[in-house]
């Protein structure tokens, strides 16, 4: 068994401190979930109904770069829950970290053992602290809070520049008309989620949670206890108390509700600092011994992570595989051609060209028609100047003198930097006209 704590020869223990370590991951995860919309790592755009992935419109048709995608994202979870369980859970996700700055701030305005709970019970509150203007400063954080929290999934869907201009108050035709009713709602959620909620969604009602125990085995990393020397916390539950899940971290199993936050054992690690001894609670990979002992006699058949992080990597390989394919094959434009009649009205001899820029820059195309004579012919552009994730038409405009019979013709567009497409064309005329 691999402990996470070390000693050092001598008697001298150097304990890992994972509350600092653990802030600045949280820090970072919120960041994150800005800077990955922000960037145009990856977003949803509304207005193009399409996926942006590295600053690239994707479109369902872009099949191997979405698939590969998808593949890459459920792979690394998979071995994320393998091995390590619950950390993204006490370590990163967004909900645990709003409930435990709520935490903070009602401990700091209403009392060190403040609480208030959606079981039903009365708030605990410091009789010092209990006056209004301590609730009312919280509840103004706790709502600004909300706020600033509510931007963070509007970034998924706009760019910067235009949450900036929503934040202003500016107009912005990017922005849907109903976008404050929407970010309202965003707010209110999280405020009555860090008001009231907290960790009782962690405890009671985390559906993520469930999905995730699904790939824990017995080798997940896990708080170990050393019931060897148990004698020395016979009178203590501060690891106890220090729990914010309110489980005792002395007795985790595979399937409890320790989110792996490290915080009884940063505790515990307090404790006995004094007498330059190791806590009796650490992190560690593999099946916890006493375990085994009880399991000598019968047959194990549940995958081990080992194993199941091989047979995963080769799906994740695949699905990197896709993602590379994808990327390499993706376009930056899109053509299609389509008969014109039922928009104009002008008879069955015209078309129209459908382009799409799927890039956040503009572009130039050319257009042209192989197969048929200038003459047979008439095209609104042969040069189109497209904003960047915009639309835009070309007409075709067939000439009144084909002779009867099919014509096959290709429309040809093409970029400067490369990229090419030919679109082909039956075209059947019934009669000669005008002639």
């Amino acid at each position: 068994m691999a402990s996470l704590d070390k000693i050092l020869p001598g008697s001298r223990v150097v304990q890992t401190r994972f509350h600092i370590t653990r802030r600045t991951a949280q820090v970072l995860s919120i960041l994150l979930a800005v800077l990955v919309p922000a960037s145009g790592l990856f977003r949803i755009d509304p207005q193009a109904g399409a996926l942006v992935i590295l600053g690239r419109q994707v479109w369902f048709a872009d099949f191997f770069l979405i698939t590969g995608l998808w593949i890459l994202l459920l792979s690394a979870l998979v071995i994320l829950y393998s091995l390590a369980g619950t950390v993204f859970c006490g370590w990163a996700c967004p909900q645990n970290t709003m409930a435990e700055w709520a935490n903070f701030m009602t401990h700091k305005l209403l009392g060190k053992r403040a609480e208030v709970s959606l079981e039903g019970d009365r708030p605990v509150v410091a009789s010092a602290k209990d006056r209004p203007l301590n609730w009312t400063l919280l509840g103004l954080s706790l709502l600004g809070g909300s706020m600033l929290l509510g931007l963070i999934p509007l970034f998924y869907f706009y760019p910067p520049s235009a949450i900036w201009s929503f934040v202003t108050w500016k107009s912005d035709p990017k922005l849907a008309g109903s976008l404050h009713w929407i970010y309202a709602v965003f707010t209110l959620i999280i405020f009555i989620d860090v008001a009231v909620i907290r960790h009782f969604w962690c405890r009671f009602a985390c559906v993520y949670r469930v999905w995730q125990h699904t790939f824990r085995t017995r080798e997940t990393l896990h708080v170990r206890y050393d019931a060897s020397r148990s004698s020395e916390c016979a009178k203590c539950n501060y690891c106890v108390t220090s729990c914010f899940i309110e489980i005792d971290p002395r007795k985790t199993d595979i399937y409890d509700s320790c989110i792996n936050c490290g915080e009884c054992i940063d505790a515990c690690n307090r404790l006995h600092a004094k007498k330059q001894e190791p806590g009796l609670l650490t992190f560690e990979f593999g099946e916890r011994k006493e375990k085994k002992e009880a399991r000598i006699h019968f047959k194990d058949n549940s995958v081990s992570a080992k194993s199941r992080t091989a047979w995963v990597a080769v799906i994740a390989s695949l699905g990197m595989s896709f993602f590379i394919w994808g990327l390499w094959s993706w376009e930056p434009f899109h053509a299609s051609v389509y008969r014109s009649e039922i928009q104009n009205g002008s008879g069955n001899r015209d078309y129209r060209v459908e382009l799409a820029n799927k890039r956040y820059q503009p572009g130039v195309l050319h257009v042209a028609i192989r197969g048929l004579d200038p003459s047979e012919y008439q095209l609104s552009s042969t040069l189109v100047h497209i904003q960047g994730a915009d639309r835009t038409s070309v007409n075709i405009e067939l000439s009144d003198h084909l002779s009867h019979g099919l014509h096959s013709f290709s429309v040809l567009t093409w970029s400067d930097d490369g990229w090419h497409s030919s679109f082909p064309i039956q075209h059947f005329s019934e009669r000669a006209q005008g002639g």
